[in-house]
């Protein structure tokens, strides 16, 4: 075991800096860059055009008058440092920008996930036990309503629902009083009374699609040989169908780590934006959209070695749940 995530580490290195290195280069490929749009909305403002002498001091002075390469080298050994720069846009460090987001994005993706597990399991166990019942097809109905809806669409449904109702802003994650307030114990409480009800609906994809596949698997396993071998002994049907056909089912949700944060930070760039979310997709928005390429690396960095993290974790599970994984890998 000690064998296998020692190798699923290695491969997670040279996977980061080229990940790294790729996004750098695709935010460098649109023409122009940040000089650009800062001396277009300058020329607005003042009436008159910059000089060419001003942008060149300016393209000087942020060090995007380098090549490429040189850009990515110096930046990507600050960042192996812990520093990820200055934000040309924001003239703040990066690091202060995006250590706040990165806890409130970790935290919301794991009580996604953990909202997704705890319905999407005896979800599917039930439908697939009780097929073709009533139950089965609520929960087959709910699924392709859950699969379908996009995540930004369900949260303005919500949010028109409750104003309806005579409630509140349901958006953010803090009340006002907090959003700009020290961390401590009553700031903690005031997320969680505000965090839910993103979870709640970025977790609509995921439980909906991950009951289909617990179901799928669980037929799968129930008409097997072993199945009927020990409901022929006579054991507790929940009993043989908790020890035996779900070992082999809860598979795809631990594979399903891996890929669910990257799903998940994708689906949260727009819900971030329609709820006014302190977390890490619309700053990447914000980033790319201003040729922050700093910050929009930066925070693509983040996002890459949160992802492969995860898919380590995901093999570890994996392999910790199923022996022949390790064996084979």
């Amino acid at each position: 075991m000690l064998q296998f995530t020692l190798k699923r580490f290695l491969i997670i290195i040279p996977l980061l800096f080229l990940i790294s290195a790729t996004s750098f280069i695709i935010l460098a490929a649109p023409p122009g860059d940040y000089v650009t749009s800062y001396v277009a909305r300058l020329s607005m403002q003042q009436g008159f055009p910059v000089t060419k002498e001003e942008e060149a001091s300016l393209r000087n002075q942020y060090g995007l008058d380098r090549p490429l390469y040189v850009q990515y080298y110096k930046w990507i050994t600050k960042v192996m440092r812990g520093n990820f720069g200055m934000s040309t846009t924001r003239e703040a460090p990066v690091n202060d920008l995006v250590k706040e987001r990165i806890v409130l994005t970790v935290g919301l993706s794991f009580l996604t996930i953990m909202f997704v597990w705890v319905l999407a399991i005896p979800i599917g166990i039930i439908s697939a036990v009780k097929q073709y019942s009533i139950l089965d097809y609520i929960a087959t109905f709910s699924a392709y309503i859950g699969v379908g809806t996009p995540n930004f669409l369900l949260a303005l449904a919500i949010m028109w629902v409750v104003l309806d109702m005579g409630g509140g802003y349901i958006g953010g994650l803090f009340s006002p009083e907090y959003i700009e307030a020290d961390w401590s114990w009553d700031r903690v409480k005031d997320v969680f009374k505000h965090i839910w009800v993103p979870a709640i609906i970025l977790g609509t994809d995921g439980m909906a699609g991950l009951t289909r596949i617990v179901r799928a698997n669980m037929l799968d396993e129930l008409h097997k040989p072993y199945v009927l071998t020990a409901l022929s002994k006579g054991l507790p049907v929940w009993k043989v169908i908790l020890k035996y056909p779900l070992r082999t089912a809860l598979n795809p949700f631990f594979s399903g780590i891996g890929y669910a944060l990257p799903q998940l930070f994708s689906g949260a760039t727009i819900l971030g934006v329609v709820l006014g979310l302190p977390i890490i997709g619309p700053l990447l928005l914000s980033a790319t959209l201003d040729e922050d390429m700093l910050l929009a690396g930066s925070l693509l960095f983040v996002m890459s070695a949160l992802t492969l993290v995860g898919t380590l974790v995901s093999d570890i599970v994996l392999a910790w749940a199923d022996p022949r994984i390790r064996i084979e890998g």
